[in-house]
Formats: C-alpha cells, structure tokens, sequence
C-alpha cells in the first residue's frame, strides 16, 4: 500500500488523539516535573533505591537505544510527516519502545530520589499522558498507512514485550542482523 499523508482517519480526529496531538508536541517538558518534584520535596534514598534505579534506567535506556537503532531518525519526529512504517527490531516486539524505556528511565529517577509518595503520580501521569499521545500517534499512522498499520497494530501490543514475537525474532534471522548492526555502531 501506498502512504497517503494527507488522508485523516476517523481515529486521528477523535478528541482523545487530539489531546494528544497538542501533548505530542510539547512532550519534551514532561521531564521537567520529575526534576522538579525531588528538588522542591527532597526524599531519603539508599543504596537498595539506587540499585533499583540504576537497574531501570540502565533497562529502559537499552530498550530506547534498541528503538533508535531499529528506526533511526523515522520516529524522531514532531509532526504528521512520516515516511515508513516501523515494525521490525524491538518494534516486533511492542508497538512503542521508546515510551516504555523513557517510563523505565523516569521510575528509576524517581525510585533514586527517594520521593516515593511521588512514584504513584508518576505512574499515573505517564499512563495518562502516553495513552493519549499513542492514541495521536495511532491516528496518524493509521490515516497514512492503513490497513499495513492496522495489521501491525493487530499482531503487535502497545505496551508489553510480546514474547511470541520474541520467540519469531531469535528463531529467525532478524536477531543475527540486528546483532550485525548493533556491531557496526
């Protein structure tokens, strides 16, 4: 199938993934918070807090570097403009890795700075906001791509690793030409 850039789903218009729309451009800021929240209500840590933290960000920063290198540049975007469709690497696995390693970076934050009270409002504040800006994101490939997109988003869950699409990833040839491109970096 062809992308249409200039088709529009019935699923980009809906309110939800219009709120996402605005949340998808102005993303960036959201960090801002979990900076701020330890600063303004500085929490105890420990050693145990910074093993766990240093262990989710280490884990979330891998699955964001597994994206990256899967799509290169095609998911760094910040407008309607995109040119293919991403399924493949740790795309096969779940529909948006780089999400779920920035939310595993951001706990391990929180979970070092010892604002604990603050990990549930965390959690919350990410589910609210990702589940809008993946409901934009969804809109906009589905309204491009079509049924290509929709099949994806049918074989592929959103947020969980799939382990049976990790299991066609190893026994294929795909995890020895991502280990060939992970050689080249």
């Amino acid at each position: 199938m062809t992308a249409d850039p200039n088709r529009v789903s019935a699923t980009e218009q809906s309110l939800p993934a219009q709120i996402g729309a605005v949340l998808f451009r102005h993303r960036g800021w959201l960090p801002l918070l979990f900076l701020g929240i330890p600063l303004v209500f500085p929490g105890s840590t420990s050693p145990f807090r910074w093993q766990v933290g240093l262990a989710l960000i280490i884990i979330g920063e891998a699955i964001r570097l597994a994206g990256v290198a899967a799509a290169g540049t095609v998911t760094r975007r910040r407008s309607r403009n995109v040119q293919r469709l991403v399924t493949y690497g740790i795309f096969a696995w779940a529909r948006n890795p780089l999400y779920i390693g920035n939310f595993l970076i951001w706990m391990g934050f929180v979970t070092i700075s010892g604002v604990l009270w603050f990990l549930p409002a965390a959690v919350l504040l990410f589910a609210v906001e990702y589940e809008l800006i993946v409901r934009y994101e969804e809109g906009v490939l589905e309204s491009i791509f079509g049924r290509e997109y929709l099949d994806y988003k049918n074989e592929t869950p959103r947020w969980i690793l799939a382990k049976e699409n990790l299991r066609r990833y190893v026994a294929g040839d795909k995890l020895l030409s991502e280990v060939d491109v992970a050689k080249g970096y």
